[in-house]
């Protein structure tokens, strides 16, 4: 058990849908230091499966300025949303499937130097076709690109996947 102690919290600003706060600690010997945190609602993934194949999406992040390959995801967009639900609204709007199964692979923490994400990943199966429903531009300019399960780890062990929730969803996926 950690014997740091949170004793305060201060917003300095907020966006969309992230805070940054400065954070007040207590350490295990009695000092007093700050950190600054960015808070966030926390997202969910899934790895789609369908005949041994699954469904990324090729999108524009604008953080890094490239187009990655990943995984279906996004973030919870109401307060107290339920992770599964949030994963079959994503499932739909991303990639156009509802899923008959999902499994939950893990609960993947981003960044814990800075930012409190948890991103909650599954893996979809028992696939059935919708209407996709993308939000926002890049979603709206994105592809759907599908391929062989083995061939996404191809391009993990590669380098050629680099999305953290993307290597850790695929690598869950495929198994021991």
């Amino acid at each position: 058990m950690s014997a740091f102690r949170t004793v305060g919290a201060r917003t300095l600003a907020e966006e969309a849908f992230l805070r940054v706060e400065r954070t007040t600690l207590t350490t295990p010997a009695g000092d007093v230091v700050k950190r600054v945190v960015i808070a966030h609602p926390g997202a969910v993934a899934l790895v789609p499966v369908l005949d041994g194949d699954v469904f990324l999406i090729e999108q524009h992040r604008a953080p890094i300025g490239e187009d990655l390959l990943e995984i279906p995801a996004g973030k919870l967009d109401i307060p107290g949303e339920d992770r599964r639900e949030a994963a079959g609204r994503e499932l739909a709007e991303e990639v156009g499937f509802s899923a008959g199964r999902l499994d939950h692979l893990t609960d993947l923490i981003t960044t814990p130097g800075f930012c409190d994400e948890v991103i909650s990943i599954y893996r979809a199966t028992d696939l059935v076709e919708v209407p996709t429903a993308p939000v926002g531009a890049e979603e709206e300019h994105a592809t759907i690109v599908r391929m062989p399960l083995a061939e996404a780890i191809a391009l993990v062990h590669d380098g050629l996947i680099r999305d953290a929730k993307t290597i850790v969803g695929l690598v869950l996926a495929a198994g021991p």
